[in-house]
């Protein structure tokens, strides 16, 4: 005959009661992730239904879609000329964001495995202009390019005053010195010259840092708006955030609705190379030796 345990009930109970505890503690952190998402969110939801709504509607408080997105594109992309303010950017963003990870590269090649008179002053100095935004040097700025190198509308105004990274030299000088001195004794033993073992060996192992960088200055420099509303005045070579600030009439009757969907549009190429280097970017930024 069977023999029954009373306390299995209970033992039963006190299992599942941490369960669903635990259950309910899951419950409260995704609702509050929700949440938080869609507070940070909220602007460029805004954005997106404005963009799709007339402009009688755009300025009332209806949060519902409309479906006139294609007409206000259509707007902005001719009329506005936005589509050459975006190839503009685009080419801006492009060359900034290479002739900087170069240049970084080099300087903290040179950083890392080279021996030179006041070398870390010479870093020091480096890390110091990370604290001069170009708001405090437009001036100067100015009077360097347009006066000095006649550089006013043109595309080197802004590509070439940009192009050192004190960040992108920090973050590859930090990696190349987690990488073993041994590897570099042992390319040199065999007659791997400096650039060499930058392009064969030190690139090969970076790309996380690469890429990383990529992310940070492919945005830096597709948002810029002081410097080249300053130094262009050719409308033709003029990049997307000035062209976007030109859509607002002052004084005037705005198109809020043509307005947001540009500001949809222009968002996108930032958001297609972060989600393609997603991965690097945040390896890149990884605390550990595995990167």
């Amino acid at each position: 005959m069977a023999v029954k345990h009373p306390a299995a009930p209970a033992a039963r109970a006190d299992r599942a009661a941490p369960r669903s505890r635990r259950s309910r503690g899951e419950w409260v952190t995704h609702a509050a992730l929700i949440l938080s998402v869609l507070i940070i969110g909220a602007p460029l939801i805004l954005a997106v239904i404005k963009s799709t709504q007339t402009s009688s509607v755009v300025l009332s408080p209806s949060l519902l879609p409309g479906g006139a997105f294609f007409q206000n594109l259509s707007g902005v992309w001719q009329d506005a000329n936005l589509g050459r303010y975006m190839l503009n950017s685009l080419v801006v963003a492009v060359c900034v964001t290479a002739g900087k990870t170069l240049l970084a590269l080099l300087a903290a090649l040179a950083f890392v495995y080279f021996r030179f008179p006041l070398k870390g002053a010479a870093f020091t100095l480096v890390l110091l202009s990370l604290m001069l935004p170009t708001e405090v040097l437009i001036i100067a700025l100015f009077d360097l390019v347009s006066r000095d190198l006649k550089w006013a509308n043109t595309y080197a105004a802004i590509i070439v005053p940009f192009l050192a990274s004190a960040t992108g030299t920090f973050l590859f000088r930090q990696h190349f010195l987690s990488i073993p001195t041994s590897l570099a004794d042992a390319a040199r033993i065999d007659g791997c010259g400096p650039l060499r073992y930058l392009t064969h060996i030190l690139i090969p192992m970076s790309t996380n840092t690469i890429g990383a960088l990529a992310v940070i200055q492919f945005v830096y420099a597709w948002d810029q708006y002081i410097w080249p509303l300053v130094i262009m005045q050719q409308d033709d070579k003029q990049v997307v955030q000035v062209g976007l600030r030109r859509l607002i009439e002052v004084g005037g009757q705005t198109d809020w609705g043509a307005v947001m969907a540009g500001a949809v549009i222009t968002a996108l190429p930032p958001l297609i190379v972060f989600t393609a280097l997603q991965k690097q970017f945040s390896r890149g930024f990884a605390l550990s030796e595995d990167k």
